[in-house]
C-alpha cells in the first residue's frame, strides 16, 4: 500500500527576479533540498521562472509605445523560457535523478508561437525526468494581458503519480469552472493550482476546489518582497516608487477531499512545506459525491475540450 502515500514538497520562494539563469540555480538548490527530505513531488508557483511581471502595474503598463514598457518587457523575453532549446534540461535531470515529479510556472517563449510572444505556462516534469505537459495560461488576468499572451487547451492534462492522479491551473484559471471539469473529468483527484502569491487568492477557493472535487487541492505561490528586485533590473527605480514592501507574501497551503485544511496558509516564511498525503480520502470522500461519476448526468450536460496546440501557420508536404 505503499502506492497510496504520496510525499509532497510547496517551494514557496521567491525568484531572483528576471534573472533566469540565478533562478534556475535557485530552483535546483530547492529541488536537492526536497530530495532529502524524501519528496516525491515538488510544485513551485506561477511564473517564478524567472518572476512575475509586476512592474506592469507599478509603472503605467498601458501607456502605447512607451520606451520603459519595451525596454523592461524585452528583458522579460530574454530571460524566458525556450522549452525547445533545452532552458529546463538541468530540471528534468533533477527530476530523473531523485525520481521526483514536478510542476514549474515558467515564462514560455514557444517557437510554435514565432519564438518572440510570451506565455505562462504550467510544466509537469515527470519522476523519470520527462516533460510530459506545458500548460499555457487561458486568460492572462487584467495588467497581465500586457505582456503575456492567451494560451490553448493543449496542455488540459492529467498524469499518473503513484495512486494519484495529478492535473493543474494557473492562477485565477481555478475559478474558471470549464478548466476544471476538464481535469475532473480525467479522473484528477490531486490538483495543483500555481500562484504568484497571496493568502488573498489561496484562503477560499483551495478549500472550495477540493470540496467541489473531492480531491487534495495543493496551492503554491511565490514570495516577492521589495529587497527581491535585483539592481541590475531595467528602470528600477521607476518600478520601486509605487512597490509596496512586500508584493507576494505567499499563502502556500493545502486542501484535503473534504474540503478542510490538511496545511493552513503559510505567510511571509521563504522555503519547503512538505506534507505525506493519503489517497484512501480520496475514495472516502468520493463515497457521497464524485461531479464525474455518479453525481454527474452526461447525458443533459456534457463538456467539449479543445486540445490542439494552436498555431499561425500549418505546413503541409508532399
Amino acid at each position: 500500500m505503499k502506492d497510496q502515500l504520496l510525499t509532497v514538497a510547496l517551494a514557496q520562494i521567491a525568484p531572483v527576479w528576471l534573472n533566469k539563469v540565478q533562478t534556475l540555480k535557485k530552483i535546483e538548490n530547492t529541488i536537492e533540498e526536497a530530495a532529502l527530505k524524501k519528496a516525491e513531488l515538488i510544485v513551485f508557483g506561477e511564473a517564478l521562472l524567472p518572476g512575475y511581471p509586476f512592474w506592469v502595474e507599478l509603472t503605467n503598463g498601458a501607456k502605447f509605445n512607451s520606451s520603459i514598457q519595451k525596454e523592461i518587457h524585452a528583458h522579460y523575453a530574454q530571460n524566458a523560457i525556450v522549452i525547445e532549446k533545452g532552458d529546463l534540461d538541468s530540471v528534468c535531470e533533477l527530476a530523473e535523478k531523485h525520481r521526483m515529479a514536478m510542476y514549474l510556472g515558467i515564462i514560455e517563449r514557444p517557437l510554435d508561437r514565432g519564438g518572440h510572444s510570451l506565455y505562462a505556462s504550467l510544466v509537469y516534469i515527470s519522476e523519470m525526468g520527462e516533460i510530459k505537459s506545458v500548460h499555457r495560461k487561458l486568460q492572462p488576468t487584467y495588467e497581465e494581458r500586457l505582456t503575456w499572451s492567451p494560451g490553448d487547451g493543449n496542455g488540459l492534462l492529467v498524469h499518473p503519480l503513484k495512486a494519484f492522479t495529478v492535473g493543474g491551473l494557473n492562477c485565477w484559471e481555478n475559478w474558471m469552472p470549464l478548466p476544471r471539469a476538464a481535469l475532473y473529468g480525467q479522473g484528477e483527484n490531486l490538483h495543483i493550482s500555481v500562484w504568484p502569491g497571496s493568502d488573498y487568492n489561496t484562503k477560499d477557493i483551495t478549500r472550495f476546489i477540493a470540496r467541489e472535487s473531492r480531491s487534495y487541492v495543493i496551492s503554491v505561490s511565490s514570495l516577492m518582497r521589495k529587497e527581491d528586485f535585483p539592481k541590475a533590473t531595467p528602470h528600477l527605480d521607476e518600478i520601486l516608487k509605487k512597490a509596496p514592501d512586500i508584493l507576494g507574501n505567499g499563502g502556500s497551503c493545502i486542501a484535503g477531499p473534504d474540503g478542510e485544511w490538511v496545511l493552513e496558509p503559510v505567510l511571509n516564511t521563504e522555503g519547503l512545506l512538505i506534507e505525506t498525503l493519503d489517497f484512501n480520502r480520496v475514495l472516502q470522500e468520493r463515497q457521497n459525491f464524485d461531479p464525474v461519476g455518479h453525481y454527474s448526468r452526461p447525458d443533459v450536460t456534457q463538456l467539449h475540450v479543445n486540445r490542439k496546440r494552436q498555431s499561425t501557420v500549418r505546413f503541409e508536404s508532399e
